[in-house]
């Protein structure tokens, strides 16, 4: 069961850290350049100025709806919860609450789920797993979100205590998970989704991250279904007329939450990115893959039964992500849940 969210009060992120991080060359930012040009020491006079030029911004989510999904929602903070996502893991739990799903890929070719909630929150979610550095930089355009997961190898954690992030374990808060006796170790970890949110009574409501919301643009190709291969890993998007969405498939296998059926969301982003090791290792030796999500690239964006060519833009860890039509035209994407596939490029 989901419920909508109270209103809490509005905040911002404090995002000095993760830009010193990034300068650092902590998060493998593609391109961590100045964010304004110093100004000219000696302007020219006021009589030979030309007239300033402005450009109007993109237009923003109205009042009242939701930055994450375009759906009317109130004011709410943001859980991120890294979810299991190997064969032994599924059937997930509280998907179908999720604002949003990013699918990144992680040792041995396979991947792991990272749920974002604001609008509404399951009962529970999971089962739970680890983090990775990639989701420090992945999160920084959410402010400063709560941060749900089973742990993280003991070299990752400066990053992560360091980060702008609220970090919620087993060992910090214990009343916020749960195990369940009908799964093994390690896939059996459930977090208690408002229990998590607790932990973090000032945390800040949800924000703009990038994303619009509104009628699909021009152009498209009608597409049945579309499939995205990791290395050992592959999903595959069905549309489905009846549910105006897509069903989800990993590895052949139609994709279900124990709470609320087939996974649907109404868009998916297949989101092109540079995949490469990190200096980081799990307890057998196989290094972790690290995603970077700042740069610029392709992408293919799907809705309403249709895909998209697109452009993804992200100038730095502090800046959102923004995706563009192949002419530079902002791409809307359909109200609701949306996948963002972090693929590799090739």
């Amino acid at each position: 069961m989901t419920g909508d969210r109270g209103t809490r009060r509005p905040g911002r992120a404090l995002t000095a850290l993760l830009c010193a991080l990034t300068a650092a060359g902590l998060y493998g930012c593609s391109d961590p350049g100045p964010r304004e040009p110093s100004p000219s020491p000696t302007p020219p006079p006021a009589t030979t100025a030309p007239a300033p030029t402005t450009t109007a911004p993109a237009p923003t989510t109205p009042a009242g709806r939701s930055p994450l999904t375009g759906l009317p929602a109130r004011p709410a903070p943001v859980l991120a919860v890294k979810i299991d996502n190997v064969a032994a893991a599924r059937p997930h739990t509280g998907l179908g609450a999720a604002d949003l799903v990013y699918v990144e890929q992680v040792e041995g070719g396979v991947t792991r789920l990272l749920a974002v909630y604001s609008s509404r929150l399951p009962e529970l979610t999971g089962p739970v797993r680890s983090a990775r550095e990639s989701d420090i930089a992945l999160l920084a355009p959410f402010g400063r979100p709560v941060l749900g997961y089973s742990g993280a190898q003991s070299a990752l954690n400066p990053l992560l205590n360091a980060s702008p992030l609220h970090l919620v374990t087993e060992s910090t808060a214990p009343g916020a998970f749960q195990r369940s006796p009908d799964r093994a170790a390690p896939h059996n970890l459930y977090l208690r989704p408002a229990r998590a949110l607790a932990t973090d009574p000032g945390a800040p409501n949800a924000q703009d991250i990038g994303f619009r919301f509104g009628p699909a643009p021009t152009g498209g190709t009608a597409v049945d279904s579309s499939t995205v291969r990791f290395p050992a890993a592959r999903y595959t998007f069905t549309w489905s007329a009846a549910d105006r969405a897509w069903r989800v498939a990993m590895d052949g296998r139609e994709a279900r939450a124990t709470d609320s059926g087939p996974l649907t969301p109404e868009t998916v982003v297949v989101q092109r990115v540079t995949i490469r090791p990190s200096r980081f290792q799990d307890r057998f030796g196989a290094v972790s893959p690290y995603t970077e999500t700042t740069g610029s690239g392709t992408a293919l964006v799907l809705r309403d039964g249709r895909s998209y060519e697109a452009r993804w833009s992200r100038p730095s860890a502090a800046a959102d992500t923004t995706f563009t039509t192949p002419s530079g035209a902002p791409l809307a994407f359909a109200p609701g849940q949306t996948w963002v596939v972090l693929a590799p490029r090739g």
